[in-house]
C-alpha cells in the first residue's frame, strides 16, 4: 500500500508544480500586457507632447514676425514681445529634449522642463489679467498700461504718435457718404470711438465722422463728471484726443492683443504640463514594475 500512495503523491506535486508555473506565467504575461500597453501610452503621449512643442514654435514665430501696433514702440513693447518670442523657441527644445531623456533621466528631465512652463503658465496668467499675478511694475499687464497713460507725460506722447498714425483722418474718409444713423451702427475701433467722436453720452449732433456740433441742455451737470463732453472740439489737431475715452481705449487696443498672448500661454503651458506629468508618471511605473 505505501508503495502505491508514492506515486499518487508524486503526480499531485508535479500537477502543483505545473499549476503553479502556469499562474506565474499568467502573472508575468498580465505584467508584460501592461508594461507594453504603458508603453504604447507613453508613445503617444510623446507624440503629443512633439506636436505641443511644434504648436508653441509657430506661435513664436509668428510673434516675432507679427507686425507691431505703431505707438507700442512708444512703451518698449516689440523688446517684450521678442523676448517672449525666443522664451517660447526655448521651452519648445527643453520639452523635446525632456521627452528624449525621458529613459535614461526621468527626474532630472522632468524637473527640467517644468521650471520654463510654469513661469510660461505665470506669465500668461498675469498678462490676461489675474488679479494676483497681475502687477504696475510687470510689463503688458493691464494694470501696466492704465498707469502708464495715467501719466500725461507718457500720454503726450501716445497722443501725438495717435495722432500722426492718420486714424482719425482715416475714419473721415470711410464714413463721407455716411448718414448719422448709419455712422452710429458702424463699428469703430476702440481708438476710433474713443479718440475720433466724442462719447455718446454727450448726444452732439453728427455733421461728419469728427465734426460734431453740441446741442445746449442735452446734457445734464452729473453726467459731465469725468469732462470729456467738455473737452472735446472739433478742431482736427484736438478732437478728443485728450479725453478719458481715448486713453480708454488706446488701453482696450492693447490689453486686447496681450490677453490673446496671454491665452496662448496659458493654453499651451497647461497642456503641455499634464503630458510631461503624464509621462513621468507613466516612465516611472514602467521603471518599477
Amino acid at each position: 500500500m505505501a508503495e502505491n500512495t508514492k506515486p499518487t503523491e508524486a503526480l499531485a506535486m508535479t500537477i502543483a508544480e505545473e499549476t503553479t508555473k502556469t499562474k506565474k506565467e499568467v502573472v508575468g504575461n498580465t505584467k508584460s500586457e501592461k508594461v507594453n500597453q504603458v508603453k504604447n501610452y507613453a508613445s503617444i503621449l510623446s507624440i503629443i507632447t512633439f506636436v505641443l512643442s511644434v504648436v508653441i514654435l509657430a506661435s513664436a514665430i509668428w510673434l516675432l514676425y507679427m507686425k507691431d501696433y505703431d505707438c507700442e514702440k512708444l512703451l518698449w513693447l516689440p523688446r517684450l514681445q521678442i523676448g517672449i518670442g525666443i522664451g517660447l523657441i526655448f521651452v519648445s527644445l527643453i520639452s523635446n529634449i525632456a521627452v528624449l531623456l525621458r529613459s535614461r533621466f526621468p527626474v532630472p528631465g522632468f524637473f527640467l522642463v517644468m521650471v520654463p512652463l510654469i513661469v510660461m503658465l505665470t506669465m500668461g496668467l498675469a498678462l490676461v489679467g489675474a488679479n494676483k499675478l497681475e502687477s504696475r511694475r510687470l510689463m503688458a499687464t493691464p494694470k501696466w498700461f492704465r498707469e502708464k497713460v495715467r501719466h500725461n507725460d507718457n500720454w503726450e506722447n501716445i497722443k501725438s504718435c495717435i495722432y500722426n498714425t492718420g486714424t482719425c483722418d482715416d475714419l473721415v474718409s470711410r464714413s463721407l457718404n455716411l448718414k448719422a444713423f448709419d455712422f452710429s451702427i458702424k463699428k469703430l475701433s476702440p481708438i476710433e470711438a474713443g479718440c475720433c467722436k466724442p462719447p455718446s453720452i454727450c448726444q452732439m449732433e453728427y455733421v461728419n465722422a469728427t465734426f460734431w456740433t453740441k446741442v445746449e441742455g442735452a446734457v445734464d451737470e452729473s453726467q459731465q463728471q469725468y469732462s470729456d463732453c467738455a473737452t472735446w472740439q472739433n478742431d482736427q489737431n484736438i478732437l478728443c484726443y485728450n479725453c478719458g475715452s481715448c486713453r480708454h481705449g488706446f488701453v482696450r487696443v492693447m490689453e486686447s492683443k496681450w490677453r490673446n498672448l496671454g491665452v496662448l500661454l496659458i493654453l499651451m503651458g497647461l497642456l503641455l504640463i499634464i503630458a510631461h506629468i503624464s509621462l513621468f508618471v507613466m516612465v516611472m511605473w514602467e521603471h518599477y514594475n
